[in-house]
């Protein structure tokens, strides 16, 4: 039996939606702007999706309060979007601070957080002490890839700090690219989850693999929309072999337990 969306609520854990259509980041220019965004989600039969603005140049912290901003500003005119926010390791205190206005906005989660200029290793101690403040809230930390050796020492100083690491990434080679080498990882840590968007869902079997190895409540919906086709992962994951129950979770149970979504 081949299910349809309708069978199922589903959240959408990684996406990036914006204001400015400059900010788009999908790679042939969709959508053009937020409007089309959202009626794009809601197409395919998603009403509710998290994730964070992302815009260039980001170079100081103005721009981090910038994405921030437009990220409520979303959420105020679209009230299905979760919003994530964004931090910046070279500016731990400003981080900080903003992270706690963002809380008391209502704000749940953290990211994605995408290494670059201004947001260094995620170990690095900059990073660690906003990943601290963000344990403190009980709030979710969604990191792009996410090597081994800079999660480590996030989880050793932030022992429960929740994580959502993104992309599973291709089933070949022997490095840390290697989606089964992450899910083995995901699979040892216990506050460590992984959404499934990027690389990996388009090879058969994969969700199947990685429900076997970390267990279905470690496993979340994503897409990276608009980098990524919502439908195409949608309605990937729908043609899995899973049970009504490991669909229930991976569409939106898991994230709701994690953000503490009613």
């Amino acid at each position: 039996m081949i299910h349809s969306p309708e069978d199922f609520e589903i959240i959408d854990a990684h996406v990036h939606p914006f204001i400015n259509p400059a900010d788009c980041i999908g790679p042939f220019g969709y959508p053009r702007s937020i409007e089309e965004f959202d009626a794009e989600m809601r197409k395919v039969g998603i009403t509710r999706y998290a994730g964070s603005v992302l815009s260039r140049p980001c170079e100081t912290f103005a721009d981090i309060r910038r994405m921030n901003r437009d990220a409520l500003r979303v959420r105020d005119r679209f009230p299905g979007y979760i919003p994530g926010i964004q931090v910046a390791g070279k500016f731990p205190e400003e981080s900080c601070e903003e992270v706690r206005k963002m809380y008391a906005e209502g704000v749940r989660m953290v990211g994605e957080l995408v290494p670059n200029s201004i947001n260094p290793a995620f170990n690095e101690p900059g990073m660690i002490t906003i990943f601290k403040e963000i344990e403190k809230l009980g709030m979710l930390a969604s990191l792009h890839h996410g090597f081994q050796k800079e999660i480590l020492p996030v989880l050793e100083a932030c022992p429960n700090l929740k994580i959502m690491l993104a992309h599973p990434g291709e089933p070949c080679g022997n490095d840390e690219y290697n989606c089964k080498a992450r899910l083995r990882f995901v699979a040892a840590h216990e506050n460590l989850s992984i959404d499934i968007s990027g690389y990996a869902l388009f090879r058969w079997s994969m969700l199947r693999w990685a429900i076997d190895t970390c267990g279905v409540e470690k496993i979340v919906f994503g897409s990276d929309m608009p980098t990524c086709s919502v439908g195409m992962y949608l309605y990937g994951t729908l043609c899995e072999n899973l049970t009504d129950e490991e669909f229930r979770m991976v569409l939106a149970g898991n994230f709701k337990r994690l953000m503490g979504l009613d």
